[in-house]
């Protein structure tokens, strides 16, 4: 019998593929927008709350959420904070240049267990980026879920991410935005206060299915909102990416006792992490 290996039929998990950038954007200081297409002209198919690790020969590579739907084809949205040598580089390379793309990596959002449903997601900061694709989804196929409400807190009005998205989100029938930010400047308008001050301008019911991505510290207080609405926590799906730098399982770095944040996640229902401290 004939056991020889087709390598080239298989899926290198660890082999990583050239993405061109076809458009660049700098909505803070801190964050720059890419959208991106495969060199090698195949789509990249993947689930919204899906990762990537984004990598240039050289540096590194870091682990990124999905920031647009796959519902959005030819094209993948990603968004890279500052914040260590690798993003730092990354951040330096314009449209026409290249990055390379190891993915998709780890477990999305079950989307079973959210349609026909009610839905909120509750995104803080930066959490808007992983969460944005599930919006983005949510949004190109209404009609697969039922009432849809999006919460959306930074700490300053300059720190709001996808501005398009915002403006588009406000005038939207589609959806019920509300958003607020920690501490308002002369030009802000609308709600300030932490995130779990919005609770109070929607009637939510218990039988909604909520998404949570952000801050660490935000976590603990939407969650004492969401139990005081009767809402089960095997119906709040938390999104979790923290500590990953393999985002094979190989590593270790992101364990939190027996659960391992890229491949078990990022994308946990909090019924099964809600007894790990360090989970949130």
């Amino acid at each position: 019998m004939n056991h020889q290996c087709h390598w080239t039929e298989i899926e290198n998990i660890f082999m990583p593929r050239e993405a061109t950038i076809v458009r660049t954007a700098t909505p803070t200081p801190m964050e720059k927008h890419f959208t991106l297409k495969m060199a090698d002209g195949k789509p990249m198919t993947f689930e919204p709350g899906q990762i990537v690790e984004a990598s240039l020969f050289g540096y590194g590579e870091i682990p990124l959420g999905f920031a647009s739907s796959p519902t959005r084809e030819n094209t993948f949205d990603l968004v890279v904070r500052t914040v260590g040598r690798v993003s730092s580089a990354v951040n330096k390379l314009e449209k026409g240049q290249s990055i390379f793309i190891r993915g998709p990596l780890g477990k999305g959002f079950d989307l079973n267990k959210l349609r026909g449903k009610d839905v909120l997601i509750v995104a803080g900061g930066i959490g808007l980026c992983p969460t944005r694709s599930l919006i983005q989804y949510i949004m190109d196929r209404r009609t697969e879920f039922k009432r849809f409400v999006l919460f959306y807190g930074t700490r300053d009005p300059k720190q709001q991410l996808f501005l398009e998205d915002l403006v588009a989100w406000r005038a939207s029938k589609d959806v019920e935005y509300f958003e607020t930010v920690d501490k308002g400047d002369p030009s802000w308008k609308g709600n300030v206060g932490v995130i779990t001050t919005l609770f109070p301008k929607v009637q939510i019911t218990p039988e909604t299915r909520v998404v949570i991505c952000g801050p660490p510290v935000m976590f603990r207080f939407v969650i004492r909102e969401l139990d005081k609405l009767g809402i089960k926590r095997e119906n709040i799906f938390v999104d979790l990416e923290r500590r990953m730098k393999c985002a094979v399982g190989k590593c270790g770095h992101c364990q939190i006792n027996d659960k391992y944040v890229c491949v078990d996640g990022p994308v946990f229902a909090f019924s099964d992490i809600q007894g790990l401290e360090e989970a949130i």
